[in-house]
This record gives C-alpha cells, structure tokens and sequence, in this order.
C-alpha cells in the first residue's frame, strides 16, 4: 500500500526537497501544509494552514509526519519562535495524540548543541550547554523536550548548515554580504583555521526516506561527514561566482562586541529586526562545529551526495539566479 506522509512546512528549503523526493523517489503520498503553496512537484495535495493554531479536524490520516515548519532565522524576537516553532509542535502532538500515526520524524537542529567555542566531534550523547546560544536554538530544545514526553513514535533529526540549491539561510546571508564588500575575514587569537560540517539538501531528503524506512525512534545528527575549512569553503564559492574574496581581517573579539551592540540596538529601537551581523553569525564563521555521525551512518547509511558534488550544484543554481 502507498503510504501517505503529511510533510509541514511544505513550500520552505527542507520541506520541498522532502516531499518532492518522498513523492518522485520514494513513491509516497505526499500531503504538503504551509501557509503558501509549494512548488507543485513537492506533494500531491495541499492544505493552506497556520500551524500556530489547531489543525484542520478534517485532515486525512496519514501514515507519516515529517515536521519541517518553523522559524529558520537565527534572529527573531523571542514570541516569535515561541508562535512559529513551540507552539505547531504542541498542537502536532495534540493533535495525533489520539490518532494512528507510525511516526513523526522533527527536523530539529545541531544549533541546540552550539556554544561561542570551538567545539569538535559533538555526538547525540555530548551534554547541552546548561544555556543555548540563541533563541532559535532554546526553541528547538523546548520542541524536542515536548515530543519527548509526547509518548508519540518520534525520531529527532539534527541537520548541521543544510545548503544547496533554493538555500534560504546560510549561503544567502555570507553571499549577500560578500558582494557588498561587508564580510571580513575572522582573525582568531591563536591563528587556527575553523572546521565546518554541512549537510547538502538532498542528503537530508534521502536520510529522512530511510528513517521512515528504518522506522526507529532516537535523535541523529546528520551531516554530510565530511569537515572543510570554512573560509576555504567561502573561496571556492566566490571564486565560481565572481565574487571578490574578502580581504579586510577582523579579531573575533571585536566582531563580537560589534554583533552584540547591533543586537542591542535591534531589541531596544529596531522591533527585533534581524542586525547586519549577530554573535551567531560571527561565531558560524570563526569557530569550529565538528560533528562524530556515527550513530546515523550506522543506521541509514553513507551520504548520498559527497560533498564536493553538493558544493558543484550549488554553485551551478546560484549562477542562475537573479542578484
């Protein structure tokens, strides 16, 4: 029998690529739900909802959710991520507390793990900070602390810095500096090189078919278990793209005191509008995020698409893209 998955947040990066390879690849029924429509090739039916609020009553059983919606910013006020993340987890829960469903993977984050250090080889075991590094990152931890006592069949996904073709979060943001000529190179106090795992967009959507395949509950931080050095990464990227390396250095420390005081500024006069520059972003670029995905390889396997392939077809939809 087909089975029928219900992919939320269906029109954003993460929830089209999924149903559109659950649906083409998979041979799933795919029920996308987001409050616009998604490209037509990413589900079957479509149901225009606010996950903030309760779910239709009249939603069709399904055998699957696959939970993508929420607030992808890493700045936002803090009612936001509380309306657009905590609360469609409460009401999924609610919801399918009393309904059959054989599993609800989250696609959670490895930004619950972060601290403003270097940190290497992180596992699903390795301890949370006692405080997260942001509010996007404390509205994950309150997510997964709910559908871990939700009593539902559940499995955590931790993507590290999904990228790849219809990106809408991490390359965005570096590239839109760059080709203004704002994005320093980070200077550390003891020379190092920052490390940097990611994971391309489709290994994420060939990872979630197998943990609906596998049908297992746990958390697994997914990468694409290949560590680059992150300005080295950038180069590559620029050089494909005709965007002119960055050549003004700045301490780490000082990045930080500049991203802190625009914070500042956009919680006390700007509404909580999302700074030029954050703590987050400083530290993305100039401390190291290893990740040990031994858990998940062992499960469902290598990555489908080696890193450099990803970085290649990332490139290739950028340049068709309109500046």
């Amino acid at each position: 029998m087909t089975p029928t998955t219900l992919v939320t947040g269906s029109s954003g990066f993460a929830g089209s690529a999924i149903g559109r390879h659950l649906r083409l690849r998979c041979g799933h029924r795919v029920i996308g739900l987001s409050r616009t429509p998604p490209r037509p090739e990413s589900c079957d039916a479509f149901i225009a909802h606010d996950l903030s609020g309760p779910l239709p009553p009249d939603l069709p059983d399904v055998d699957f959710v696959v939970h993508c919606a929420a607030l992808s910013s890493p700045w936002a006020a803090p009612d936001a991520y509380e309306r657009n993340s905590v609360r469609p987890v409460e009401n999924l829960v609610r919801f399918y507390a009393n309904r059959p469903l054989r599993r609800l993977v989250f696609l959670s984050s490895t930004a619950v793990h972060y601290r403003f250090a270097d940190q290497t080889g992180l596992t699903e075991e390795t301890p949370l900070p006692m405080r997260p590094i942001n509010t996007y990152a404390a509205a994950k931890r309150t997510c997964e602390a709910i559908l871990g006592r939700s009593g539902l069949p559940v499995t955590i996904l931790r993507p590290r810095a999904l990228f790849g073709p219809g990106d809408t979060v991490v390359f965005p943001r570096i590239l839109h500096a760059a080709r203004r000529g704002l994005l320093p190179i980070l200077t550390r106090s003891d020379g190092d090189k920052a490390l940097s795992d990611l994971l391309y967009i489709d290994t994420l959507a060939t990872y979630v078919a197998r943990v609906l395949d596998a049908d297992v509950d746990g958390t697994f931080i997914l990468t694409n278990a290949e560590p680059v050095i992150t300005y080295d990464l950038l180069d590559t990227v620029f050089s494909a793209l005709g965007i002119p390396r960055p050549t003004r250095r700045v301490r780490v420390g000082a990045a930080m005191l500049l991203a802190r005081a625009y914070e500042w500024r956009s919680q006390l006069f700007d509404g909580w509008r999302e700074p030029s520059v954050t703590r987050f972003g400083v530290a993305s670029l100039a401390y190291s995020k290893t990740f040990d995905v031994s858990r998940a390889l062992a499960a469902f396997g290598s990555p489908e698409v080696a890193m450099a392939d990803g970085v290649s077809r990332f490139i290739d939809w950028q340049r068709r893209q309109p500046q």
